[in-house]
């Protein structure tokens, strides 16, 4: 079963090759100039973290491109400071580096299915301001990415998901709950953009809804954001609908999905 946006617009498949060949050009600026880049990918299930990532990574060098996904953390990983588990992951010099998820965990999936207690969650809400911040006076170059979905697309998305065999791997039970949930993650996903959006680490909303048009804005946003030689300007004017900085107003105005 085909879902309505697999098929991909005309012009989809140049556009995604020459930004490609953008982000192939700033490899080799990064490389060359010893920089490192950390993007986190965060979002509500099958809001297209895992293709948009894919697309990002296809031509860049696999030595200095890492994407991180981390699993379920061991008992010895929750009895450390929070972050610790993260930390070995951060970009090296020459490095760009994807998380797919990544602390925000904690005010996502955590918060929503009682996985952290009220304390730890105020914890983390209150040191991730701080983290950032030193993440990025260190040097490094942070972009945080929400993919945001409406209720009925993530349900067909879901759905597709059960009936696709090449995505049932996709599937696990926070899947399955997740439009259960479909509030709980509104508020706290509402709450973590709110707490977290500073002028050192700040949010960029991306409307997902269209898969094909999110990955081609995205990629436009994080180059745009860039220097490199010989960046084509031309190639990178972004669509303000599909990615935006996050603000209190583009929420009233409903552009993030309730």
């Amino acid at each position: 079963m085909k879902h309505k946006d697999d098929e991909a617009k005309p012009g989809y498949q140049e556009a995604l090759h020459a930004l490609q060949v953008e982000l192939v050009k700033f490899q080799r600026h990064l490389i060359k100039h010893g920089e490192r880049i950390l993007i986190l990918f965060e979002g509500r299930d099958a809001a297209g973290k895992d293709g948009t990532i894919k697309h990002i990574i296809e031509h860049l060098s696999p030595r200095e491109t890492r994407t991180v996904a981390l699993g379920t953390p061991s008992d010895r990983e929750r009895s450390q400071w929070y972050f610790q588990r993260y930390v070995p992951h951060l970009p090296a010099t020459g490095e760009i580096v994807l998380f797919n998820r990544s602390w925000y965990n904690r005010a996502g999936v955590e918060r929503v299915m009682g996985f952290c207690t009220n304390e730890e969650y105020e914890i983390f809400m209150r040191m991730v301001p701080g983290f950032e911040g030193m993440l990025v006076d260190s040097g490094l170059t942070l972009f945080k990415y929400y993919l945001d979905i409406s209720r009925h697309e993530q349900k067909q998305r879901l759905k597709d998901r059960r009936h696709d065999p090449l995505k049932q791997w996709k599937l696990s039970p926070i899947d399955e709950a997740a439009l259960d949930h479909w509030d709980d993650y509104s508020t706290a996903r509402n709450e973590m953009l709110a707490r977290t959006h500073t002028p050192a680490a700040p949010w960029r909303v991306v409307n997902a809804n269209d898969k094909h048009a999110a990955r081609i804005n995205v990629i436009r946003d994080l180059l745009t954001s860039l220097k490199y030689k010989d960046k084509d300007e031309s190639l990178l004017l972004t669509d303000p609908e599909v990615v935006f900085p996050y603000s209190e107003a583009a929420l009233r105005k409903g552009l993030i999905a309730e």
